[in-house]
């Protein structure tokens, strides 16, 4: 039997509780199409420092920052959880990623607006974007 390439997976997505609001975003379907193959869980958000759960997050159109719903910057933890999680993958050997959708760090086609109205643009987050430049596959 063939070697499954590892991927590494939104932690959210495997049903772990580290979505924004404390909890999972378990995806069944997505479970049962990496069924057999290593799975690296990231939570990029974590790892940048931010707690469970937190406040909602979005960036800011024309401005590359993150700000919560309250006002408060938190780009650097964001950039740092994008990091972290780059290192996480590089050294486990992971060229792909499977993340959560509409997140301001793991969003791959859609993010928020940035204005907290729930309206969803086109857009990367900030861990994706990263990801890709350095040559990493996002799967839909």
């Amino acid at each position: 039997m063939p070697i499954k390439e590892k991927m590494a997976v939104s932690s959210c997505l495997l049903g772990m509780m580290t979505a924004y609001d404390g909890k999972g975003r378990l995806d069944i379907d997505l479970i049962e199409k990496l069924k057999g193959r290593p799975l690296i869980p990231i939570c990029p958000e974590v790892l940048g420092g931010l707690p469970i759960p937190r406040l909602p997050s979005e960036i800011q159109r024309g401005t590359a920052k993150v700000f919560n719903k309250n006002g408060f910057d938190v780009t650097e933890a964001f950039k740092q959880g994008a990091e972290a999680a780059l290192a996480i993958i590089k050294r486990e050997g992971v060229t792909i990623a499977c993340l959560k959708d509409g997140s301001p760090s793991c969003g791959f086609t859609k993010i928020y607006d940035g204005t907290f109205s729930s309206r969803k643009i086109k857009g990367m987050g900030i861990t994706c974007r990263l990801f890709v430049v350095n040559n990493i596959s996002i799967c839909e």
